[in-house]
């Protein structure tokens, strides 16, 4: 056989030797490079949260993370009916840190011949903004801790909207504790006193909110069933409703949350309901 076809076939057989190497080469780096992004990532636990009181951003939020909230609700009082509405954005500026502006829409219909100026005005309740630091994060013990504090700007209501613009203030600082047990259930507790300042009042009105809440997720799901015990301590009262719950996916970044309610002392409330509307602009599924 002539030399020289022999060195063209050794030649072609090397190149193509050489060619696939590469090729696997390339296929590798790429297959890796998510997980070696993933390892840059700050580490954080997966927790499923109350939906209706709902966290500022999740635990260990990282920096780029957004989510829309739109909320609807109906409660059954003794004298009147009371629908609420919220629009909310939530966003990281950085990693583990949430920040939050709400907007909570109040509105309220008369039962039984009730005088309309008997109850409450109609009203956009406030100017609500928060922020929350998740200072831990054990992933060994699946367990976050986070420290937060809302503000409210309370609105005086449509009637007299603007006569005063300002009508009070609200101080909130919380703390959220939340541990997984395992895969599929959670559990959190979400706590803080209440300062309301109502400027036409001499004195200011404290509160303090324990709220408790235990969640079963469906494995490779963001799909969850669970109940929330939303508890506050007054001067000389105590009130708790539970709030049995579930969250379905309907996309990759579109959820969505039903929670009703029932109170344990019906003095001035009926059962209620509570739907969530959650959408996470840019998350993708990993």
């Amino acid at each position: 056989m002539n030399i020289r076809i022999i060195l063209l076939m050794v030649a072609l057989a090397l190149y193509q030797t050489l060619y696939a190497q590469s090729e696997m080469l390339a296929s590798d780096s790429l297959s890796l490079a998510p997980q070696e992004q993933a390892e840059l990532l700050p580490d954080k636990v997966l927790h499923a949260e109350p939906l209706y009181i709902d966290l500022i951003r999740d635990l260990g939020a990282r920096k780029g993370e957004k989510e829309w909230n739109i909320g609807l609700g109906l409660t059954d009082n003794l004298r009147y009916d009371s629908y609420e509405a919220l629009v909310e954005y939530e966003f990281a500026p950085i990693d583990r840190l949430g920040l939050e502006v709400e907007l909570p829409f109040s509105f309220h219909s008369s039962l039984r011949g009730t005088p309309r100026d008997s109850i409450d005005a109609n009203r956009l309740e406030s100017l609500k903004v928060a922020a929350q630091w998740t200072f831990l994060v054990k992933k060994e013990w699946a367990t976050s801790m986070a420290l937060g504090y809302i503000h409210e700007f309370e609105l005086s209501d449509f009637r007299s909207f603007a006569r005063p613009l300002l009508t009070g203030n609200k101080y909130n600082p919380f703390l959220v504790v939340a541990k997984r047990w395992g895969t599929n259930f959670h559990s959190l507790i979400y706590t803080g006193p209440q300062i309301t300042d109502h400027f036409h009042e001499d004195k200011m009105l404290f509160s303090y909110d324990l709220n408790t809440s235990v969640h079963y997720m469906i494995s490779h799901s963001r799909n969850f069933i669970g109940i929330e015990f939303n508890k506050t301590f007054r001067e000389h009262d105590f009130d708790m409703t539970i709030r049995p719950q579930m969250r379905l996916a309907i996309m990759d970044n579109l959820m969505i949350g039903i929670v009703g309610g029932i109170p344990i002392f019906r003095e001035n409330e009926r059962m209620s309901s509570f739907v969530r509307l959650i959408w996470e602009p840019g998350h993708r599924k990993h």
